[in-house]
C-alpha cells in the first residue's frame, strides 16, 4: 500500500509507506479534504477513515488496473477559505486525478466552482439538500426526495399533520425547509412555524417557547453544527416533548451517542447508514472498521458513502480503463455503475450523479438506543432527473431548487 499525506502541519496524521516497488504502473492520486478539526469535525473524521481503509483494501488487492491508490490529504479545518485553498493545490499543484471533499454545503459551494474551472472531479459523500447538477460533482450522500419522502409522511400519519420547522441559516437549512414545506402540503398538512437559525447560536429559549405556544405535532430539526446541537438539552430543560424528524442528526453526529439521555428521545431519523444496522453486510463492514480503527467513537452514513464512493471510483476507473474525466463521464452515461454496499445495494443515476440509497428509519428511544420502525429500499434521487437535470446532454453546473428548478428542454 502507498500513501502520501501531503501538505500543512494540519494534514491527518503519519500515514503508512510502503514500497511501491510491488506495483509496476504510476498511482492513482485521490485528494482527500475534510474537516479533520473545527466545528463539523465530530461527523468528519470517520470519512478520512472509510477513504483509508477502501484505499488499503483496494491496494492489497493489486489496486485499479495494477496501479496503486495514493491519498493527499488536508485537514479543511471546517474553514471554507480552506476548502478553497486546497482544492487549487490538490489539483494544480498536486495533480489528482480525483478529490473526495466537503461536509458543509457551504464548503461544497465554495469548491464547486474551482472544480469546475479545472475540470476536476470531485465526490461528495454528504447527506444534503439536494440540486446540484454538475458533471464535475459525484453525490454519494442522501437527498431531500430520499430522507423527506419518506420520513414526513410517515409522521405527520403518526403524530399529526401540523409541523414546525427549526433549520440552520444557511442554503441547507433553507432549501431543505422549502423541501418539507413542500411534502406537508402535498399529504394535507400544515406549517405550524418556520425558524431559521444563525450557525453560531446556541441559547434557544425563544425558539423552545415559540414552538410551545404554536403546538405543532411534529418538529422537524435541521440544526447543524456544535453551536446549534446544543438545543437539544436545552429543550429537554424545558420539557418540550414533540416527536422530532430529522435528515441531520444521529446519522451524522451520533447525537444519541454524545448527549445525555433522553435530549434526543422519540426523534426519527432517516439515514442510508448508522453502525446499528443489524444484517450480515453491515456487521462485517462495522467489523473490518474497528479492527483498522478501534478508537473510532461512532460509524456514521458519511463513513460507509466516503467507504463506497472509493470502490465507485474504482469500477468506473477500470470500465473506463482510464482516470480520463470524459471516459469516466462516458461509463456513468451507459448506468449500471452499482454495487453492494454495506447499507445495500446502491446505484449511480446517470442523469444527476447522485446515489440511490436503503433508506433506514431510525427511532431513538428514552435511553438513546436506536430501533428501526421501517426500512424503504432502493430509493432513488429522482427529482433532478425529473425536473430536466441531464448530465448525459448537458452540464448546467448549477444547483437548483423546488422553487428554481432546471430549465426544461
Amino acid at each position: 500500500m502507498r500513501f502520501r499525506a501531503s501538505g500543512a502541519l494540519a494534514a491527518l496524521g503519519t500515514m503508512l509507506l510502503v514500497s511501491s516497488a510491488a506495483f509496476a504502473a504510476d498511482p492513482i492520486k485521490l485528494g482527500v479534504l475534510e474537516d479533520q478539526s473545527g466545528d463539523f469535525a465530530v461527523a468528519t473524521i470517520g470519512k478520512v477513515h472509510g477513504i483509508q481503509l477502501a484505499a488499503e483494501e483496494i491496494n492489497a488487492g493489486g489496486g485499479i488496473d495494477g496501479r496503486p491508490l495514493e491519498l493527499v490529504i488536508y485537514d479543511t479545518q471546517s474553514d471554507n477559505t480552506r476548502y478553497q485553498e486546497f482544492m487549487r493545490r490538490v489539483l494544480q499543484r498536486d495533480k489528482v486525478d480525483a478529490v473526495f471533499a466537503g461536509f458543509s454545503s457551504a464548503s461544497r459551494e465554495a469548491y464547486r466552482p474551482i472544480v469546475d474551472q479545472f475540470k476536476g472531479l470531485a465526490f461528495y459523500n454528504n447527506q444534503y439538500e439536494g440540486g446540484v447538477c454538475d458533471a464535475n460533482m459525484i453525490v454519494t450522500g442522501a437527498v431531500p426526495e430520499q430522507q423527506f419522502s419518506t420520513l414526513i409522511p410517515y409522521m405527520m400519519e403518526k403524530y399529526g399533520k401540523k409541523v414546525y420547522t427549526i433549520a440552520a441559516d444557511y442554503n441547507f437549512g433553507q432549501i431543505s425547509a422549502e423541501w418539507v414545506r413542500n411534502i406537508v402540503k402535498e399529504n394535507g398538512g400544515e406549517m405550524a412555524g418556520e425558524e431559521f437559525i444563525p450557525l453560531g447560536v446556541s441559547q434557544f429559549s425563544q425558539t423552545i417557547q415559540n414552538i410551545q405556544t404554536a403546538k405543532p405535532d411534529v418538529l422537524v430539526t435541521l440544526l447543524v453544527g456544535t453551536a446549534q446541537a446544543s438545543y437539544y438539552e436545552q429543550a429537554g430543560a424545558a420539557n418540550l416533548k414533540v416527536p422530532m424528524a430529522s435528515s441531520v442528526n444521529v446519522g451524522q453526529g451520533y447525537e444519541h451517542k454524545r448527549f445525555k439521555p433522553p435530549s434526543l428521545a422519540n426523534m426519527y431519523v432517516t439515514t442510508n447508514y448508522i453502525e446499528e444496522v443489524d444484517t450480515p453486510e453491515s456487521k462485517a463492514f462495522l467489523a473490518k472498521w474497528k479492527a483498522k480503527f478501534p478508537d473510532e467513537p461512532y460509524v456514521n452514513q458519511e463513513a460507509e458513502n466516503s467507504y463506497l464512493a472509493v470502490y465507485l471510483y474504482k469500477q468506473m476507473v477500470e470500465r473506463a480503463k482510464s482516470t480520463d474525466h470524459d471516459a469516466i463521464r462516458k461509463v456513468i452515461a451507459e448506468g449500471d455503475v452499482c454495487m453492494d454496499a454495506p447499507e445495500g445495494r446502491v446505484c449511480i443515476d446517470p442523469k444527476s450523479q447522485h446515489m440511490s440509497h436503503t433508506i433506514y428509519l431510525a427511532k431513538v428511544g428514552d435511553d438513546h438506543s436506536i430501533t428501526f420502525p421501517k426500512v424503504w429500499q432502493d430509493i432513488k434521487p429522482y427529482w433532478l432527473g425529473e425536473a430536466g437535470c441531464d448530465l448525459t446532454k448537458s452540464n448546467p453546473e448549477a444547483q437548483y431548487t423546488p422553487s428554481n428548478p432546471p430549465p426544461k428542454g
